[in-house]
C-alpha cells in the first residue's frame, strides 16, 4: 500500500508559498512523483480576500489546499491586531468555507502559541488552548473557524520554526552574533526547534496517506526531537555557524524572558507531544540538531 501511494496523483495548492514552510513545501512537492504543486504567494492569493480565494480555487480546482500563510510576528500582532486577526483567523475561515463549497480537503498550519505554556511536560492535542496574546488568540480562532466550516481538515500545530530564509530565531541570532559581542538568550523558555524542511516532510507524508483514502481528519502536533531552551538552541546555532565564519560575539548570556522586555508574554513551555501523529500516520520526529546541521550550509550557499 505504501508503494502504491507514490503512484497516486494529486494537485495541491499551497497558500503562503513565499513563507518558510510554504517555500520548503513547494520545493519538496515539485520533486514528488505524482503530485502537481500549485504554489501561491500572498501576492498571487491573498487569503483575506473572498474574491481571490474563490477565483484561484475555482481556476485550479486542486485536490487539496495546504495553508501555510500566516501573520507570524508575535510582538507585531500586538501592535497590529486587526491585521493579525485578518490573516490568522478570517483568512482560514474564508479558505475553509471555499474548500467546503468545492469539496476540497484543507490542511492548515497552526502554532504552539495556542497554549499558555504552563505545562512543563508539554501539550497534547486534547489539552485546552489558552493563548496569551493576540498572535496566539488569532491562531486559535483560525483553527476554530476551520473546524466550523470544513470537517475535512487537518490542522498541524508546530513550534519554533527555523530555516535558511525568512524571519526566524536562527537568522536573528546569526545577525546579532555578527554585530554584538554579547548576546542574551532566554533560559526559562523550553521548546523543540523544528526546521521548515522537516515540517514539509511531515506534510508530504500526511498528504500521501490522504491520497490513499484514509479518514483521519483532526488536529495533530509536530516538533523536532529533543527539548531545549532558547539559550541551548542559541549555543547550538553559534557552534554550527562558527564552522563557516568568524563572529563578533564573545559571550552568550542566559537571562530570564522578562528581562528581555517582550511586548507580550511568551509560553514558558512550547513542547508539543507528537504521539498522535506517530500512532495515526507513523511519522516520527527527527532530531532538530541534525536538521540544524543541514540548514546551516544552506545559509552559505553550500
Amino acid at each position: 500500500m505504501v508503494a502504491s501511494a507514490y503512484t497516486l496523483s494529486a494537485k495541491v495548492l499551497i497558500c503562503g508559498a513565499n513563507g518558510q514552510v510554504g517555500h520548503a513545501l513547494a520545493e519538496l512537492l515539485e520533486k514528488a512523483p505524482g503530485i502537481e504543486a500549485v504554489p501561491m504567494s500572498r501576492r498571487q492569493l491573498d487569503i483575506t480576500s473572498t474574491d481571490a480565494v474563490y477565483k484561484q480555487l475555482e481556476k485550479h480546482l486542486p485536490d487539496y489546499v495546504i495553508n501555510c500563510a500566516g501573520f507570524n510576528r508575535v510582538d507585531a500582532a500586538e501592535r497590529q491586531p486587526d491585521q493579525a486577526m485578518a490573516v490568522n483567523r478570517d483568512g482560514p475561515a474564508l479558505l475553509a468555507a471555499a474548500c467546503a463549497a468545492l469539496s476540497i480537503p484543507l490542511i492548515h498550519l497552526s502554532s504552539d502559541y495556542v497554549f499558555d505554556g504552563h505545562y512543563a511536560s508539554g501539550y497534547s492535542e486534547d489539552d485546552e488552548p489558552a493563548p496569551l496574546g493576540v498572535f496566539g488568540r488569532s491562531k486559535w480562532e483560525g483553527e476554530e473557524q476551520i473546524r466550523q466550516h470544513q470537517p475535512q481538515h487537518l490542522i498541524l500545530r508546530v513550534s519554533w520554526i527555523f530555516s535558511a530564509r525568512g524571519h526566524n530565531y536562527l537568522l536573528r541570532i546569526l545577525e546579532q552574533a555578527r554585530q554584538q559581542a554579547v548576546i542574551d538568550a532566554a533560559d526559562d523558555r523550553r521548546g523543540c526547534p523544528t526546521s521548515a524542511d522537516d515540517v514539509a516532510r511531515v506534510l508530504l507524508a500526511m498528504l500521501r496517506q490522504l491520497t490513499c483514502g484514509i479518514d483521519v481528519w483532526g488536529t495533530y502536533h509536530y516538533c523536532g526531537a529533543e527539548i531545549t531552551t532558547r539559550y541551548g538552541f542559541s549555543e547550538a546555532i553559534l557552534a554550527a555557524v562558527r564552522q563557516y565564519e568568524e563572529l563578533k560575539v564573545e559571550s552568550l548570556r542566559a537571562v530570564a524572558t522578562a528581562d528581555m522586555h517582550p511586548l507580550v508574554e511568551r509560553p514558558a513551555s512550547s513542547v508539543l507531544k507528537c504521539r498522535k501523529l506517530l500512532s495515526t500516520f507513523g511519522i516520527r520526529q527527527r532530531p532538530w540538531r541534525s536538521e540544524l546541521q543541514r540548514v546551516i550550509p544552506d545559509i552559505y550557499g553550500e
